[in-house]
């Protein structure tokens, strides 16, 4: 006699295996983009991110550097 497969999830196909849903793929993106920005503040002391429209500089301390607008050449 088969045995039900009681560890089926909704991410998981009938068969055990698991499949990519947008959700998922978003939900990873946003965690590893939260290590990598973790990890670059401890290693180097800040990151470059793109906010209200220029690029800058956030420091471990707080500080905002603005670097260039973006767009502009």
């Amino acid at each position: 006699m088969s045995k039900a497969n009681n560890n089926v999830s909704k991410d998981s196909t009938s068969d055990g295996f698991s499949y990519l849903t947008k959700r998922t793929l978003v939900a990873k993106a946003k965690s590893a983009g939260k290590f990598a920005a973790k990890n670059a503040m401890e290693t180097m002391g800040y990151v470059v991110a793109v906010k209200d429209g220029w690029l800058v500089k956030q420091y471990s301390n707080g500080d905002i550097e603005k670097v260039s607008e973006v767009g502009s050449k």
